[in-house]
């Protein structure tokens, strides 16, 4: 079993610097939705985290089917409606409705065995799975300690 952690400091009302291993990334909301646009928001890092997971997973999937791709490049959208988000309403849910992931590439396989390697890539993603199944999330806020002088 691996365990993988991120934290994060708030840099603005927006804005969060987020640190894991030795990596550190910008966190923001666009204008529009009254951030400081210094960064993705959220729901694009999904996105992203989407992205970048099936791109590990095809290549392997790929490898292992004894398929070779030259080129990889994808594009992920959804819609969400942010009037929960923005406690306007409550009607629709907060996240995305639906995600459509779309990858072209290039390589020595015929189409059959690519609609195989989205197949199979699709169940052993670990972030399509995060999305496409219920994942307990338990979320606390306690009072934070005054450091002794």
């Amino acid at each position: 079993m691996l365990t993988f952690e991120a934290t994060a400091v708030s840099t603005s009302d927006t804005g969060l610097t987020v640190s894991a291993r030795e990596f550190e990334w910008l966190v923001d909301e666009p204008q529009a939705l009254g951030g400081g646009d210094l960064g993705p928001n959220p729901v694009e890092y999904v996105l992203g985290a989407l992205l970048g997971c099936l791109n590990v997973v095809v290549h392997l999937v790929a490898k292992e089917r004894g398929v070779t791709l030259t080129s990889f490049e994808a594009t992920a959208s959804g819609e969400l409606d942010p009037a929960r988000f923005m406690g306007k309403s409550y009607d629709a849910r907060a996240g995305y409705k639906s995600i459509t992931v779309s990858i072209e590439v290039e390589g020595d396989a015929d189409q059959a065995e690519l609609d195989e390697i989205a197949r199979i890539s699709e169940d052993r993603c670990p972030v399509s799975d995060n999305l496409a199944h219920e994942t307990p999330v338990s979320i606390a806020i306690v009072k934070k300690v005054a450091d002794a002088v």
